[in-house]
């Protein structure tokens, strides 16, 4: 019975708590809003190896590395109450061929933030280091486990498959460097390397004979990134003037770019959605390994690109950004569990 003492104007501000506590149950946030974290923070490292070489100022990196630690705070725990108030959707995710391999994405984002939030926070981050490097072990070990056991569907090989194993171990090579372990990271970095040259042909064969269909064409960016993050990584874990290798990944890393642009008419064809941020995986390793490149003494075409690919970065990025910042705008970003 309601309280005819209370004036309407209390009861309804004692209910408004509840409702909002109601819609943060039924939020049903995706690993893939991980990427975002991805996009931020290496654009974040773009601009602090842009200031270290005198190019920009570096407040913008760390402002910019902070907001991708933020948004990974925000979206993990979005992600951890799904397991407490959605717990079967997100066992089926886990469980699908397609998407299982996103989830990945929860342990790589968290690497990523914590060699954004280092130069603040050090332990904290030498925490969030060794949590992800942990959860990208076990979802590389889980999810190759998982394809080595065969009877997967053809339609189910995409460039997702890169995340766990490929994108694990770039990132966590990246990260045991920002964290003084080079020969750890040199492990990961040997992981990640053999696992996209042995992926790679079998993700370009599927493209080749079967489309992808337009709901997973944003895949495509994860498609984008190998190259770019391997060269990122073997600069991080090696010292010296940049060898032939690294300038063999850069140039293999340009040559995915300018297929990327050829394909922007038929990737165009899947509508705006936060899977765009996909692409920016790769879109800000590319600048970043030409940025290390010129800061380890490399001259030529790598540096003279650098800050043209580097702009091109700020757009792209931006742009989805600010795409995104309208979806949450119009309260269109967070999907809702129905009652």
């Amino acid at each position: 019975m309601p309280d005819v003492a209370s004036p309407a104007g209390e009861r309804e501000d004692s209910v408004k708590p509840w409702r909002e506590f109601t819609w943060l149950r039924r939020t049903r946030v995706p690993a893939t809003f991980f990427g975002m974290v991805l996009g931020l923070c290496g654009l974040g490292n773009g601009w602090r190896a842009a200031a270290r070489l005198g190019l920009a100022p570096a407040w913008i990196g760390e402002a910019l590395s902070l907001l991708g630690v933020a948004v990974w705070a925000a979206w993990l725990a979005l992600y951890a109450s799904r397991w407490l108030n959605d717990r079967k959707t997100v066992l089926f995710e886990a469980r699908d061929p397609t998407s299982s391999f996103f989830a990945s994405l929860a342990p790589v984002a968290t690497m990523i933030a914590s060699v954004g939030l280092a130069p603040h926070w050090p332990d904290v981050a030498w925490v969030m280091a060794l949590a992800g490097l942990a959860g990208a072990t076990l979802s590389a070990v889980w999810g190759v486990g998982g394809l080595w056991m065969g009877d997967r569907a053809f339609e189910a090989t995409t460039p997702i498959l890169y995340m766990p194993t490929v994108g694990g171990g770039f990132v966590a090579a990246i990260t045991c460097a920002a964290f003084g372990m080079k020969e750890v990271g040199l492990l990961f970095f040997g992981a990640g390397l053999l696992s996209w040259l042995t992926l790679e042909s079998v993700v370009i064969h599927r493209l080749i004979l079967q489309t992808l269909p337009v709901p997973l064409r944003a895949s495509l960016g994860l498609h984008l990134a190998p190259p770019a993050v391997a060269c990122v990584a073997y600069l991080a874990v090696t010292d010296g003037p940049p060898d032939q290798l690294a300038q063999i990944l850069f140039g293999y890393a340009l040559l995915h770019a300018l297929v990327m642009v050829r394909l922007v008419p038929w990737l165009r064809q899947q509508p705006f959605s936060p899977a765009a941020w996909a692409y920016t995986f790769g879109v800000s390793a590319l600048p970043l390994a030409a940025l290390r490149l010129t800061e380890r003494g490399l001259e030529g075409p790598s540096a003279s690109l650098a800050v043209p690919l580097f702009v091109t970065a700020n757009l792209i990025i931006g742009w989805i950004a600010l795409r995104t910042l309208g979806l949450l705008l119009r309260g269109k970003l967070l999907p809702v569990r129905p009652l």
